[in-house]
């Protein structure tokens, strides 16, 4: 079959190739659908460029695809042949087929297509689990570095519905209008202008960004940190506690640990969507022939949204 396969690191103009390989082998608990769309991530990105540890031998990009299912799991778990899904694989999505573990996918209503579909999983799972980790937030203050991504578009709006009254920084105009639209209460170019103390910081800046966020926290508040996006290390002097934050707390986030499994938070993301409630940002819709070209943009910041490919 075709697939999407790493091409070279040293060659910026040629982060991937369309080429041929093994057509996927599932497990029992597996199902194997064929890739309608999928959405391109900032981490693959660096997974591509050599930034990231590619993982495995054999890796291949592909974290968020939707499509239909042509192989239900042998063991009868999962949905039916034909249904449409969504999914979260570990790799291996930009290709004609995938096999997915059936609780790592979710049904599609009619209402949804593939390509809105695409750009839910890992930055929509990602704001859902970051804001189970702040706790209730309602009527609580919450600043949030980093919005102008497409995880800061989907905690924006879903934290702005549950009440929080959330201040974003986001250093493009154009971007954070957009925030405002969905919900954000203010919004601020830089963390030196945020008017604090707030009463949950959620960080995916890194470098000088976080001890500054830090310093805008209300006594006994709740830092959760969850990205270096600057791609800058952190330093923090544990004496500025003692005249900041009293009793804060700095917590680590991890998305893939959770209670719940990624087809049950694609099922709330997927019926938020249906609702009208969550509204996927896509920046560009290409054929996946231009995946190379889409990168190369999404490198450049060319691209404000999700950038989603379809298989044809």
């Amino acid at each position: 079959m075709k697939a999407i396969l790493p091409g070279s690191a040293a060659d910026s103009d040629k982060p991937v190739v369309l080429g041929e390989t093994a057509e996927p082998e599932p497990a029992d608990d597996e199902a194997v659908i064929a890739v309608e769309a999928y959405s391109v991530n900032r981490g693959e990105t660096f997974q591509l460029d050599g930034g990231l540890d590619r993982r495995w031998a054999g890796w291949r990009p592909g974290k968020d695809i939707a499509g239909t299912v042509t192989r239900p799991a042998a063991d009868g778990s999962g949905p039916v042949e034909g249904a449409r899904v969504v999914a979260h694989p570990p790799a291996y999505g930009w290709a004609e087929r995938v096999a997915v573990p059936t609780h790592s996918l979710a049904e599609l209503p009619d209402s949804v297509d593939a390509v809105t579909a695409a750009a839910l999983p890992l930055a929509g799972i990602t704001a859902l689990r970051l804001l189970r980790a702040a706790g209730p937030v309602a009527g609580r203050t919450v600043l949030l570095t980093g919005a102008s991504g497409g995880v800061g578009h989907y905690v924006t709006e879903l934290a702005a519905a549950s009440g929080a009254l959330l201040t974003a920084v986001s250093a493009t105009t154009e971007r954070g209008s957009q925030l405002l639209q969905l919900g954000a209460a203010e919004l601020v170019t830089s963390v030196a202008e945020a008017r604090g103390p707030y009463d949950v910081v959620l960080e995916s800046v890194g470098g000088d960004s976080l001890p500054a966020a830090l310093a805008e926290l209300a006594p006994g508040g709740l830092l959760v940190w969850f990205g270096q996006a600057s791609r800058t290390p952190v330093t923090l002097d544990f004496f500025s506690f003692f005249k900041g934050p009293d009793q804060a707390r700095i917590a680590h986030f991890d998305y893939t640990t959770s209670d719940t499994t990624y087809g049950q938070d694609l099922t709330a993301l997927v019926r938020l969507v249906a609702g009208g409630r969550l509204h996927p940002e896509i920046g560009i819709v290409r054929d996946w022939a231009h995946t190379a070209d889409v990168i190369s943009d999404l490198r450049g910041r060319k691209i404000r949204g999700n950038a989603v490919l379809t298989v044809g």
